[in-house]
Order: C-alpha cells, then sequence, then structure tokens
C-alpha cells in the first residue's frame, strides 16, 4: 500500500470513529457539540476531495471546485450548506452522503489510474 492510499485509508477510520460520535450525538440533541464535531468531519471530506485529486491543500485556501475532476454532484452547493449550518442534522446526514459519494470517486480514479498504465 502506497502512503497516499494508506493517508485515505487513515482518513477514511478517523471519519467512521467521527461518524459514530455524530450519530450519537445528534440522537442527545447535544447541537454544540456535534457543530464542533461536524467541523472536524468537514475538514476530513475536504482532505479526501484533495486526496482524490491528487491536490495539495492548506487550511485557509479557499476550495478550488473547478480543478477537481472526481468530486461528487453539486459538491459548491452541497459543502456550502454543510459548512453554513453544521449543527444541524441534515448538514451530517449530506456530509455522511459525500464521504460515501467521495469514497467511490477514489476507488474509480484508481482503477482509471491503473487502466492507463497498462
Amino acid at each position: 500500500m502506497d502512503s497516499q492510499a494508506e493517508t485515505v485509508s487513515t482518513i477514511l477510520e478517523e471519519w467512521e470513529s467521527v461518524k459514530i460520535l455524530l450519530d450519537q450525538l445528534f440522537r442527545e440533541r447535544d447541537q454544540k457539540k456535534a457543530k464542533e464535531w461536524m467541523e472536524k468531519g468537514i475538514a476530513l471530506f475536504i482532505q479526501l476531495l484533495n486526496y482524490t485529486n491528487e491536490k495539495a491543500s492548506t487550511p485557509n485556501d479557499s476550495i478550488p471546485f473547478h480543478q477537481f475532476y472526481f468530486k461528487p454532484v453539486n459538491i459548491e452547493e452541497r459543502l456550502g450548506f454543510i459548512m453554513a449550518r453544521p449543527g444541524l442534522y441534515h448538514s451530517y446526514r449530506q456530509l455522511s452522503e459525500l464521504m460515501v459519494e467521495q469514497e467511490k470517486l477514489y476507488a474509480k480514479r484508481n482503477i482509471v489510474k491503473k487502466t492507463s498504465r497498462t
């Protein structure tokens, strides 16, 4: 496993931990703590998005969506909604879906990359 695959695997494992915690926090209706963990989840998604597209990022960069080839549909609107309202359960559901979609796109990218080498 190369270092990028290991990093993506670590991001996805970390997301699973955050997701379990967020499930509990939203069940308890603890929006304040949920918001903090949602911000962590958003950061993980942005990391995954960058790794999938082999782009470097720094925390204060604006996200260059137009430069990404592997990205979920309507990413700007969806991520904008999540970032504007991180304490809402609907934002959590949307972030969960974005993570699933981006994980699939990462796998697709790997397949495309392998087939282009042969």
